[in-house]
C-alpha cells in the first residue's frame, strides 16, 4: 500500500514538473478533434494538480477520476475486495454512472452545456 502511493505521488509530482517545463496542450484525442471532452478528461489535470499540491483544484478537473485513483491507492485495504464482491452488473450500473456523470461534468466545465 505505501508503495503504491508513493509511485502515485511520484508520478504525480513528476506529471506537474513536466507539465511546467513543457505544457504538451490538450492530450484526448476527443477535445483535440472535437472540442468536446470525454468523461476521463481533466485526469491527466487531477495528477498536475496533486503533484502541485492544489487538491481542490484536481477535485474540480475530474472528481471521478480522483475518486479512482484514491480507490486505487486504497484498495489494498479493504474496498478491492469489497468492489469485486459486488455482482458484475451492479459493477457495470455504477462504473456507467460514474462515467454518464463525469461526461456531464465535463460538458459543464469546458462550456459546451449550460446549467
Amino acid at each position: 500500500m505505501v508503495l503504491r502511493v508513493a509511485a502515485m505521488a511520484f508520478a504525480a509530482v513528476g506529471a506537474s514538473w513536466i507539465h511546467r517545463v513543457n505544457d504538451p496542450g490538450v492530450l484526448c484525442p476527443l477535445r483535440a478533434l472535437t472540442g468536446i471532452p470525454c468523461p476521463m478528461c481533466g485526469s491527466t489535470t487531477v495528477f498536475i494538480e496533486l503533484g502541485a499540491g492544489r487538491p481542490v483544484h484536481a477535485a474540480l478537473a475530474n472528481p471521478v477520476a480522483l475518486t479512482g485513483a484514491i480507490a486505487v491507492a486504497l484498495a489494498p485495504l479493504g474496498p478491492g475486495g469489497r468492489w469485486w464482491a459486488l455482482q458484475p452488473k451492479t459493477r457495470a450500473w455504477m462504473l456507467g454512472t460514474a462515467l454518464v456523470g463525469s461526461e456531464l461534468w465535463q460538458l459543464v466545465r469546458f462550456g459546451v452545456l449550460r446549467v
